[in-house]
């Protein structure tokens, strides 16, 4: 199933629970609205907000079509103000022709009308001059937002006085007569849209709203084919996909949209077959994978995290799926949508149409292969946005997650194919950089790619999830000896301004040959320090035993992969090599880091 017919499925869904708006219109952000008199006049000018109060307030208006940004093109009964009222802070050639059409057409429409509401209007618009947009009524501030209308001391908007319903059906079919083309979201035959609509609620875009589709220059077109022609969509179908997706991106109703990366996500379940019930289960279920709720009572949140881990664990094992929620229906297809911005239009980074089942089964694996002991987090493995923050950007800031990063990897982890390479890279790099490779992050997002090559084939070794001394792999046993010989440098001299990870991290697991000569002088000289004070005995055992799986020659270079088991290696030495033992600044060794995000 494509995009669009997944959204257009999604539409009838939403019209049954009375969650979207009938074709015809829209819901768009009202910034203020006009009080008319009798006459026409300006009885009163109040500002809209939403609940939160800083917003313009959503507000269904009559829309049926979508405009580009050539042309004057006025919607019906509201508008912006370079329409509705003449002014606007841009080109005021062109803020003269889209009031003149604004004008243009309610006059003639509402030519013989006699709702006095309507007649209110048309007294506004023969009476209005530009200059008449001035305080205390008016002010700057409100140049470019959307304006209503209401009669006289009523609530009700004059769009949706029941005069002006007749209008708005007629309008919306008094454009030129197309003929029918084959839609290729339903496939029937039926007029076309010129334009498809546009989108809102995507972060990032260069403007509020963009369409998902779009042919906007030549390049885009062909045999002939101009706008819409090239993707022939009926205007129902057009406006069914747009209405459901603005619904699914609604910041004020964000169930179903949650950011990860650059990609903005809306998610929905197919109700046919299973029912209402169910779809809403599985996308309950899949938020709560996703972007869990964050609860205030840590004993509550770790005790739902639990659960949430145990009953993934369990579909990942072929359990049935309602171990995740006793709503949930085997089969139920589920939708995913990742957008991001790219000039003139919406790209998609990724569409995934499936069973709910195999998702969460894919999920539940994503986790076990992320699986690292001790666990860099409390109980909740975490969600891919925070993953990739905390391993792969600088200074830990998500709009420092590599481009495209993202997407590349909610595909690996709902698909179950390979994680994007460039996870792998990224964190080495980071490591490279200077992030704390004790933190665990790095090794937990390392150990999923490695684990992940290996069940798939492409890796032949497996790698642990917990400290294995026995371990036959020459990079895993050389961070762990990398490790120890940190924890000599530290009881011999305490605090120093740069550690041996600090310098030498990234050289020793790329060429160990050159860097390990150099590191076994001074361990050798820190060994010796601690030999005189009676302590760190324990240290040169555990070397000896590290030294005793070693090759006789070192790797003079190790590839990405064998990178990654260094840093594995060297986090599972150093997490675990000091349970239970006292010594002399154990805490500082062990608690440089503990981020329970």
């Amino acid at each position: 199933m494509t995009v669009l017919q997944a959204l257009d499925s999604y539409y009838e869904r939403l019209a049954r629970r009375g969650d979207v708006v009938p074709p015809g219109y829209s819901v768009e952000p009202i910034g203020f609205v006009i009080q008319l008199a009798e006459n026409g006049g300006v009885l009163d000018v109040t500002v809209l907000r939403d609940a939160g109060g800083k917003k313009p307030r959503p507000l269904r208006v009559p829309k049926w079509f979508g405009r580009s940004g050539q042309g004057s093109t006025p919607y019906f009964l509201w508008d912006n103000t370079a329409y509705a009222l003449g002014v606007s802070s841009k080109d005021a050639g062109k803020t003269a022709r889209d009031h003149a059409a604004f004008k243009a057409l309610h006059l003639t429409t509402l030519r013989d009308e006699t709702d006095p509401g309507l007649v209110a209007l048309r007294g506004f618009l023969e009476a209005w001059t530009p200059e008449q947009f001035m305080a205390p009524l008016f002010s700057e501030a409100m140049l470019a937002w959307n304006v209503a209308f209401r009669f006289g001391d009523e609530q009700t908007w004059l769009h949706e006085r029941p005069a002006a319903a007749a209008h708005i059906e007629r309008l919306r079919g008094s454009g030129p007569a197309e003929a029918s083309v084959f839609c290729l979201v339903t496939g029937a035959h039926l007029p076309p849209a010129r334009l498809h609509p546009k989108i809102k609620g995507v972060d990032g875009t260069a403007s509020a709203e963009v369409p998902l589709v779009s042919f906007n220059l030549d390049a885009f077109e062909s045999y002939g084919k101009v706008q819409g022609g090239n993707a022939p969509t009926s205007a129902t179908a057009a406006f069914r996909y747009g209405a459901a997706l603005n619904r699914l991106l609604d910041r004020n109703a964000a169930r179903n949209r949650i950011k990860i990366g650059d990609a903005t996500v809306a998610f929905w379940a197919d109700a046919s077959g299973v029912g209402e019930v169910a779809a809403r289960a599985a996308e309950d279920a899949f938020a709560a994978m996703f972007a869990p709720a964050i609860v205030k009572d840590e004993d509550e949140d770790a005790e739902e995290a639990a659960k949430l881990r145990d009953a993934l664990d369990a579909v990942a094992h072929g359990r049935p799926v309602e171990a995740l929620a006793p709503d949930l229906r085997p089969g139920t297809r589920f939708h995913v949508l990742g957008l991001a911005p790219n000039a003139a239009r919406l790209s998609v980074r990724f569409w995934l149409d499936d069973s709910f089942d195999a998702l969460a089964r894919r999920l539940g694996q994503h986790f076990q292969d992320l699986r690292i002991e001790p666990p860099p987090w409390r109980v909740r493995p975490p969600a891919i946005q925070r993953l990739l923050v905390k391993t792969t950007a600088l200074q830990e800031k998500f709009e420092n997650i590599p481009p495209l990063l993202a997407g590349e990897m909610t595909r690996a982890v709902l698909t179950g194919t390979r994680y994007p390479r460039t996870l792998l890279t990224a964190a080495l790099m980071r490591l490279r950089a200077g992030d704390d490779a004790g933190s665990g992050w790095h090794a937990a997002a390392i150990r999923a790619c490695l684990a992940r090559d290996h069940r798939l084939g492409f890796e032949p070794e497996e790698t642990q999830v917990s400290l294995d001394k026995d371990n036959p792999n020459p990079a895993y046993q050389l961070g762990r000896l990398f490790a120890v010989m940190e924890t000599a440098q530290k009881l011999a001299l305490g605090r120093v301004n740069a550690s041996i990870r600090d310098r030498y991290f990234g050289a020793a697991s790329a060429t160990p040959a050159t860097v390990f000569p150099l590191l076994w002088r001074g361990v050798q000289s820190h060994l010796g320090k601690l030999r005189k004070e009676g302590k760190g005995g324990w240290i040169e055992r555990e070397i000896d035993e590290i030294v005793s799986h070693l090759p006789p020659e070192m790797p003079r270079s190790l590839r990405l992969e064998a990178q990654g088991r260094f840093a594995i290696g060297y986090y599972h030495q150093r997490r675990s090599a000091f349970a239970g033992r006292v010594v002399e600044d154990v805490e500082d060794i062990k608690g440089d880091d503990d981020d329970n995000a």
